[in-house]
């Protein structure tokens, strides 16, 4: 049975008001009991060192909820009912278990046009958006997957769809055009046999989740300061003679130190396991004078995603003249593509201006040149000219869209492969790189 926590009528600790808390550089409660997952004291001591400013969270809320509001109005949908997790997250600004409900939906949002919004969420934690205002209603009963409803799934999604039809009718009164990003198919029966028109609500959030607030941009800020600092801790520890698992262990435990939340891939490799490329990190033992390699897919502080690569050489000699060749082709490969990112470059041109590898690495190139980065990777896609779909990406970059410029150089049948990337803020007349981690030195002399 559906049950409902309104807003009104919550129990919130007093201590925990604005009015009577001191409160943490980004506007939490410094009340060592916070209901929202976030920075650590070494965060924040790290960011005020290297003199980052912490986002306004409170602000950072609105922006995201005002992007989405807009996004429905410029379609004319009444709401979009969201079940991932990173979609969410990034309209409540709330987690719940977001592994496990990537592959078992128990959670659901519905943002309506108004800009009221509920979420669903698992019965016994009711309470895992009270942080947020802007969430004006916590309810539960939107699971539809067979391991928590089993036979009955079919009655538990016609329950649920009727709920949404009444809340839309109620709030939007005829306006029965929902968007939905991702959905099981008997919700989307459900929803269809009560009267609504389900439109694609992937695309209305991709398209919100785009254009990086001020107080988001303070939030990536702190992120990549925190995620690098995870990446120098690892870069400290790794050396011949440790695994793979144990040298990618590092990262883990330097980001959750901090406040992180997980690592999205396994991708870390050594030695010849670097080629191909996507290997996952394993129990292979690293030599004496080779290659390592990763992309850190780093879900950190804020939820915010870190994804820089970079490659290093592990030992007590020098790389190879081949190895020098192939980085220093590398690191040309996504300076000189940075270069083409300013407002008003269209997708287009990042795919076929800018620097093209040699034919000898086309085969094992990378998957994309670009791609969009936010909560995780987003839209866009900016592929290479021999995976370009005409009329897939027709846009333009804007202020505030961030992207991850991408090198992997790597020979067919090669002994390694290097893979480098940058993440990268568009801005009113150029272009800032967020990210400040060096590149190795070995490979550039």
């Amino acid at each position: 049975m559906t049950t409902q926590h309104v807003r009104d009528t919550r129990k919130i600790d007093p201590s925990r008001h604005p009015a009577s808390s001191p409160m943490m550089p980004d506007g939490s409660p410094r009340d060592n009991n916070r209901i929202e997952i976030g920075p650590t004291a070494l965060a924040f001591d790290e960011w005020a060192e290297a003199g980052i400013t912490a986002p306004n969270l409170t602000a950072m809320r609105q922006y995201r909820l005002d992007r989405i509001v807009g996004q429905l109005h410029q379609r004319d949908y009444g709401a979009v009912l969201l079940f991932d997790p990173l979609n969410i997250r990034y309209a409540t600004d709330s987690t719940n278990m977001q592994l496990w409900n990537t592959h078992n939906p128990f959670r659901a949002c519905l943002v309506m046009a108004s800009g009221y919004m509920i979420i669903w969420d698992y019965k016994n934690a009711p309470f895992l958006a009270d942080h947020n205002p802007l969430v004006r209603e916590s309810r539960s009963g939107a699971s539809m997957f067979y391991f928590a409803t089993g036979d009955r799934t079919g009655d538990a999604a016609e329950r649920f769809g009727a709920e949404i039809a009444s809340l839309m009718k109620e709030h939007l009164g005829d306006n029965t055009r929902l968007a939905v990003d991702k959905i099981m198919i008997h919700g989307l029966r459900a929803l269809e046999a009560n009267g609504l028109t389900v439109e694609d609500g992937e695309v209305v959030m991709e398209h919100a989740r785009v254009i990086k607030g001020e107080d988001e941009i303070h939030a990536m800020r702190c992120g990549m300061y925190a995620c690098e600092q995870s990446v120098l801790a690892m870069e400290k520890a790794a050396k011949p003679g440790m695994t793979e698992d144990a040298i990618w262990a590092v990262l883990h435990a330097a980001n959750i130190e901090r406040g992180g939340e997980w690592i999205e891939t396994r991708l870390l490799a050594s030695g010849p396991r670097t080629n191909p490329w996507f290997q996952e990190c394993g129990p292979r033992i690293v030599q004496n004078n080779e290659i390592l390699a990763f992309d850190t897919d780093l879900i950190g502080c804020y939820g915010i995603c870190s994804d820089i690569s970079r490659t290093w050489f592990l030992g007590d000699g020098e790389p190879t003249a081949e190895m020098k060749e192939d980085y220093q082709l590398a690191l040309e490969h996504i300076t000189t593509n940075m270069n083409l990112m300013k407002p008003g470059v269209s997708f287009r041109e990042l795919t076929f201006g800018g620097h093209q590898l040699p034919e000898i690495y086309q085969k094992q190139k990378y998957s994309c040149r670009f791609h969009g980065v936010g909560l995780c990777d987003e839209w866009p896609l900016i592929a290479y000219p021999d995976q370009y779909t005409e009329g897939a990406f027709d846009a333009v970059l804007e202020p505030g869209m961030v992207l991850c410029v991408e090198a992997l150089v790597s020979r067919e049948g090669g002994s390694f492969s290097i893979k480098l990337e940058d993440q990268v803020l568009v801005t009113e007349d150029g272009f800032e790189n967020l990210t400040r981690y060096p590149f190795d030195d070995k490979f550039l002399s």
